[in-house]
């Protein structure tokens, strides 16, 4: 399979996501937990349906000592016990963050709230950046179907 369109030859593109890169730089050296920040961009791709953003984020996770447990029960964590609460709030807020269309008004108080109990207001604007650029990325990729299964850890820089 190949991508429609090479994200990383055209010279538009590369020009775009070289500063939504950046702008992930940003939530990277936020407070917000690495961990936290993998499963989020995990479960958007996910729920995306996008491959590459899933194979990229699932190795470096493993990269970064994510165990394989939690990495296979991202998509059913509702169901499972080896998700801090913190985690769970996160996790909620990225599902109705990629979700909005589904719901009239978007992301519930509730959800909002519950991350609020965890994450101060700094780790909360890393959450809306890292939820916000998760899906820019995923959408950039479905679009053009970028190809999954060779990433390696570290690939990107």
């Amino acid at each position: 399979m190949e991508a429609r369109l090479n994200l990383f030859e055209s010279p538009l593109l590369s020009r775009f996501l070289k500063h939504v890169v950046a702008a992930g730089k940003v939530v990277e050296d936020s407070a917000l937990p690495s961990a936290t920040q993998e499963l989020v961009k995990i479960r958007a791709s996910q729920i995306n349906g996008c491959g590459f953003c899933t194979d990229m984020h699932t190795k470096e996770a493993a990269h970064a000592g994510e165990t394989s447990t939690r990495l296979h029960l991202v998509a059913v964590w509702r169901e499972a016990t080896v998700f801090t609460a913190a985690e769970r709030a996160a996790l909620e807020l990225a599902e109705q963050g990629t979700r909005i269309a589904d719901t009239a008004g978007g992301v519930t108080d509730e959800a909002w709230a519950a991350a609020a109990e965890h994450y101060d207001e700094e780790q909360l604007a890393a959450l809306v950046s890292l939820i916000a650029l998760i899906n820019a990325f995923n959408r950039a990729n479905v679009l053009v179907q970028q190809p999954a299964g060779a990433y390696r850890p570290g690939q990107l820089g």
